[in-house]
């Protein structure tokens, strides 16, 4: 389990939504179950008399044939065979997700499941708020398979005030820390014989596609791209850390070493380094020159043999390479993963990476806690979830899950975006992901990897609420330009954004944090 760099901005809006949140009140934290059922003499069970709809809210785009709607109607049979409701699927999809998924938190939406991820999706901040409800008393009572499999240490991490907000997914392995995707056969060409292991590797790739593979875009990147991240863990020690800013991460810990004391790349010469790389990549043609206005899916395009770059994690590029087997013989595509640089700050992933709360205007958090109950823990229900319709959508070969004959994505595929609760106990391995990922890419992280440090650090906002609205305005105004080259002279671009940085407040958010980060020191008792 594994790291993740924190993706897109919120805009000045949220700030004004948050009035809302907070006038419409997070009260029902308390909220118990309605009268006993008539149909039990003691009326100590749940009272499921009443048929209802559960919201789920998941990131994603919405699939468009059909199959997931088939699918949730197969789920839903069960969910009112056992618990008398239904679920409802609400996307939340990735054109200005981040902006949506808050302002949907801040609407006081009757909202009653929702995916959460404390480095990726501010669940911390949506929690100052009172985004989400308390659940330390519906839990054992109404989720009780869960309470019980998940143990105090990882309860611990989902408190926020010392009440849990959210259900971890603590039990699923994997590994999501970011890097480029590249054709191992056109970097053959370009002379590059061993595996790339920093940027400029892979500038000497994408020139050699612009020179030699006419009709193909190097790295056909799409607006929203954010490759910042990644040339922080390339280029410098330092640690992500679990606070939202928008568009652009600001804010790191220097180093595994000096992990409580609080830094900022974007104030040091590798960010003028990286504004001048992404410039450079700009002028020598290497994307769209409409780049920030591009909506093209680019992982299709390097499907198609359209585009030679890509960049994510470790399990979609694992499943990734197998398609390129099959739709581009010879491709062997190939990761760079950005820790491999230096190797000295790869962290384990939190585990409340992903997970799931209760929404704090949840009209029946009761059933829901019991559909998330079943989600979890029911075998039928799991995989109908997370894999589809067997038959339909797969079929499990020695162990493993297979398309059917005669399968076609664009008829038959499917996905939830289920990131909630994921458990390896009814994992089914995937034909489809590449059988050598454990010995390589997997060994590789292995020999470098430290543990995840900041799982019960919870930033309190309340002292730089607006400081970090401004931030996060700042990044996403300013922050897609840059990451695109497309910012005029990479100098004045930074010294713009440290200016306009300044100027939100950042100072006193640094100062803030770090006073923070020195308590949790303590608390730790290091």
């Amino acid at each position: 389990m594994k790291t993740k760099w924190g993706k897109a901005s919120i805009v000045l809006l949220v700030s004004v939504m948050v009035f809302i949140l907070s006038a419409c009140g997070g009260s029902n934290g308390g909220k118990e179950a309605g009268e006993s059922n008539p149909g039990t003499a003691s009326g100590s069970g749940p009272d499921t008399s009443k048929f209802v709809k559960i919201s789920y809210l998941v990131l994603g785009d919405k699939p468009k044939n059909g199959q997931f709607e088939k699918v949730l109607a197969e789920v839903n049979k069960l969910m009112k065979e056992k618990i008398n409701a239904e679920l409802e699927w609400k996307w939340i999809e990735w054109a200005d997700w981040q902006t949506k998924y808050n302002l949907a938190l801040a609407s006081g939406e009757p909202i009653d499941l929702i995916t959460i991820g404390t480095d990726w999706l501010d669940t911390w901040g949506n929690a100052q708020r009172g985004a989400f409800m308390n659940l330390d008393e519906l839990l054992p009572k109404y989720a009780p398979e869960t309470w019980k499999s998940i143990p105090e240490e990882d309860w611990k991490e989902s408190r926020y005030n010392g009440k849990i907000v959210l259900i971890p997914e603590n039990d699923y392995t994997q590994w999501v820390n970011h890097g480029f995707f590249y054709r191992g056969d056109w970097a053959k060409e370009a002379g590059l014989t061993e595996p790339i292991k920093d940027w400029e590797g892979i500038e000497t790739y994408l020139q050699y596609i612009k020179d030699h593979k006419p009709g193909v875009i190097p790295w056909d990147a799409a607006s929203g791209t954010q490759t910042w991240g990644g040339f922080i863990q390339s280029y410098t020690d330092q640690l992500e850390l679990p606070i939202s800013t928008g568009f652009l991460p600001i804010f790191t810990a220097k180093s595994y070493d000096e992990k409580f004391t609080v830094t900022s790349p974007v104030f040091e010469d590798v960010f003028v380094k990286y504004a001048t790389m992404m410039k450079k990549w700009a002028d020598q043609g290497f994307w769209r020159e409409d780049a920030l206005n591009n909506k093209n899916n680019n992982r299709d395009a390097l499907k198609a043999g359209l585009s030679g770059l890509d960049q994510h994690h470790t399990q979609t590029f694992s499943g990734l390479r197998v398609e390129m087997d099959k739709l581009q013989p010879g491709s062997e595509l190939q990761m760079f993963p950005f820790s491999r640089t230096r190797g000295t700050n790869l962290m384990e992933l939190s585990i409340t990476h992903g997970g799931t709360s209760v929404g704090a205007h949840s009209k029946n958090p009761e059933r829901a806690l019991m559909a998330y109950d079943l989600i979890r823990n029911n075998e039928e229900i799991y995989h109908l979830i997370n894999y589809g319709i067997e038959g339909v959508q797969y079929e499990v070969k020695d162990g493993k899950r297979v398309q059917p004959e005669g399968f076609k994505d664009a008829e038959h595929g499917y996905y939830s975006d289920f990131w909630g609760g994921r458990v390896d106990k009814f994992e089914i391995p995937s034909a489809n992901s590449w059988d050598q990922i454990e010995e390589t890419l997997y060994a590789e992280y292995d020999k470098i990897k430290k543990p995840y440090v900041y799982g019960q650090f919870v930033f309190d906002k309340t002292p730089v609420e607006a400081e970090l609205t401004a931030i996060s305005q700042v990044t996403g105004e300013l922050g897609p330009a840059i990451v695109l080259g497309k910012a005029g002279d990479p100098a004045k671009a930074v010294e713009e954004f440290r200016d306009k940085l300044k100027q939100a407040g950042y100072d006193k958010v640094l100062a803030e944090l770090q006073k923070q980060l020195d308590a949790y020191k303590t608390q730790l008792g290091e």
